[in-house]
């Protein structure tokens, strides 16, 4: 067992570090070759802070013949990343939301929860179901620019231009840990599973969710610590939005996954109610301040509780 567990959490840790360096990497890419700070943050960081997940849930899907971890590690995170993470970031500092946000992110949020919800009732993760899926965070990225386009964002005038050989270096490093981590994070998962007898499923919502929600979790403390409340809630909610729509949709491209509703219907009604949850909280007041903070990450405690007792 003591293998088992130093195992997920190498994998975690080469996870967490390989999201770093990819997001690194690219950003610096993305920069000397003059593509703006918006177009990195909707799709660079967007994408580097949701590759653990993706990493995880194709290398159990497709290398380890572990669905339930694939399909668990989207959900849970999606619940983490509210429950537990936006849970922690509101008893750091209060967290103000605009009606905008409120009118367009969040409800395509619970918009692609429910078209989860439908796809696993229907038993239809197939491949149309992860090309429906990318076609949609497509569309989410366009109207995304749209919308922000006429607000540039630039960083300082003085900051020099990073290496394309370095910052090159740190996307192949970033990518390979990603790939070791995710393997290893994975079969050190499964011995867990199996040491206390205990289902993939629940090892899925939990510790490798958890584990692979790592660069959400540090992103926001560090941002609640900073008071930049807006970063908090876009992260958060772009994240739940790409975990379903870009790693469903890889996932299910390249293997897709035949899980009876059944035996996720609950988590999955779950994470549906975390993500409606987000309106009233916000909408009342407009902000998540420590109560609310700590009445969501209260739920997302009594969850767990629950999943395994």
């Amino acid at each position: 067992m003591l293998l088992d567990f130093t195992l997920t959490a190498g994998g975690i840790v080469l996870l967490y570090y390989g999201g770093e360096h990819l997001v690194g990497g690219a950003s610096g890419l993305a920069r000397r070759f003059g593509v703006s700070n918006l177009v990195i943050g909707l799709t660079v960081i967007a994408f580097g802070t949701s590759a653990p997940e993706l990493a995880a849930s194709i290398t159990a899907a497709v290398f380890r013949d572990a669905p339930e971890i694939a399909l668990a590690n989207v959900i849970g995170s999606n619940i983490a990343n509210i429950g537990l993470i936006l849970g922690v970031a509101g008893l750091i500092y209060p967290l103000a939301a605009t009606v905008a946000f409120l009118r367009r992110e969040v409800p395509f949020m619970v918009l692609v929860s429910v078209v989860l919800v439908g796809a696993v009732a229907a038993g239809a993760l197939g491949r149309p179901m992860g090309v429906l899926f990318l076609a949609l965070l497509v569309f989410y990225l366009w109207f995304l620019f749209r919308a922000g386009a006429e607000v540039p964002v630039q960083g300082p005038d003085d900051e020099p231009l990073p290496s394309p050989l370095g910052s090159g270096l740190r996307v192949a490093l970033g990518v390979g840990l990603l790939a070791i981590g995710a393997r290893i994070l994975i079969d050190g998962a499964i011995g867990v599973a199996s040491d206390l007898g205990v289902s993939q499923r629940i090892i899925g919502l939990t510790l490798v969710a958890v584990g692979t929600s790592l660069p959400e979790l540090a992103t926001v403390v560090v941002a609640a610590l900073k008071a930049e409340g807006d970063l908090i809630l876009g992260n958060l909610i772009g994240s739940n939005i790409f975990n379903i729509l870009c790693i469903m949709g890889f996932t299910l491209l390249v293997h897709p996954l035949d899980i009876p509703f059944a035996s996720v219907a609950v988590d999955l009604w779950v994470m549906l109610a975390f993500s409606i949850a987000i309106v009233p909280l916000l909408w009342f007041r407009m902000r998540i301040g420590p109560k609310r903070g700590g009445l969501l990450l209260a739920s997302y405690l009594v969850y767990v509780v629950v999943l395994f007792f």
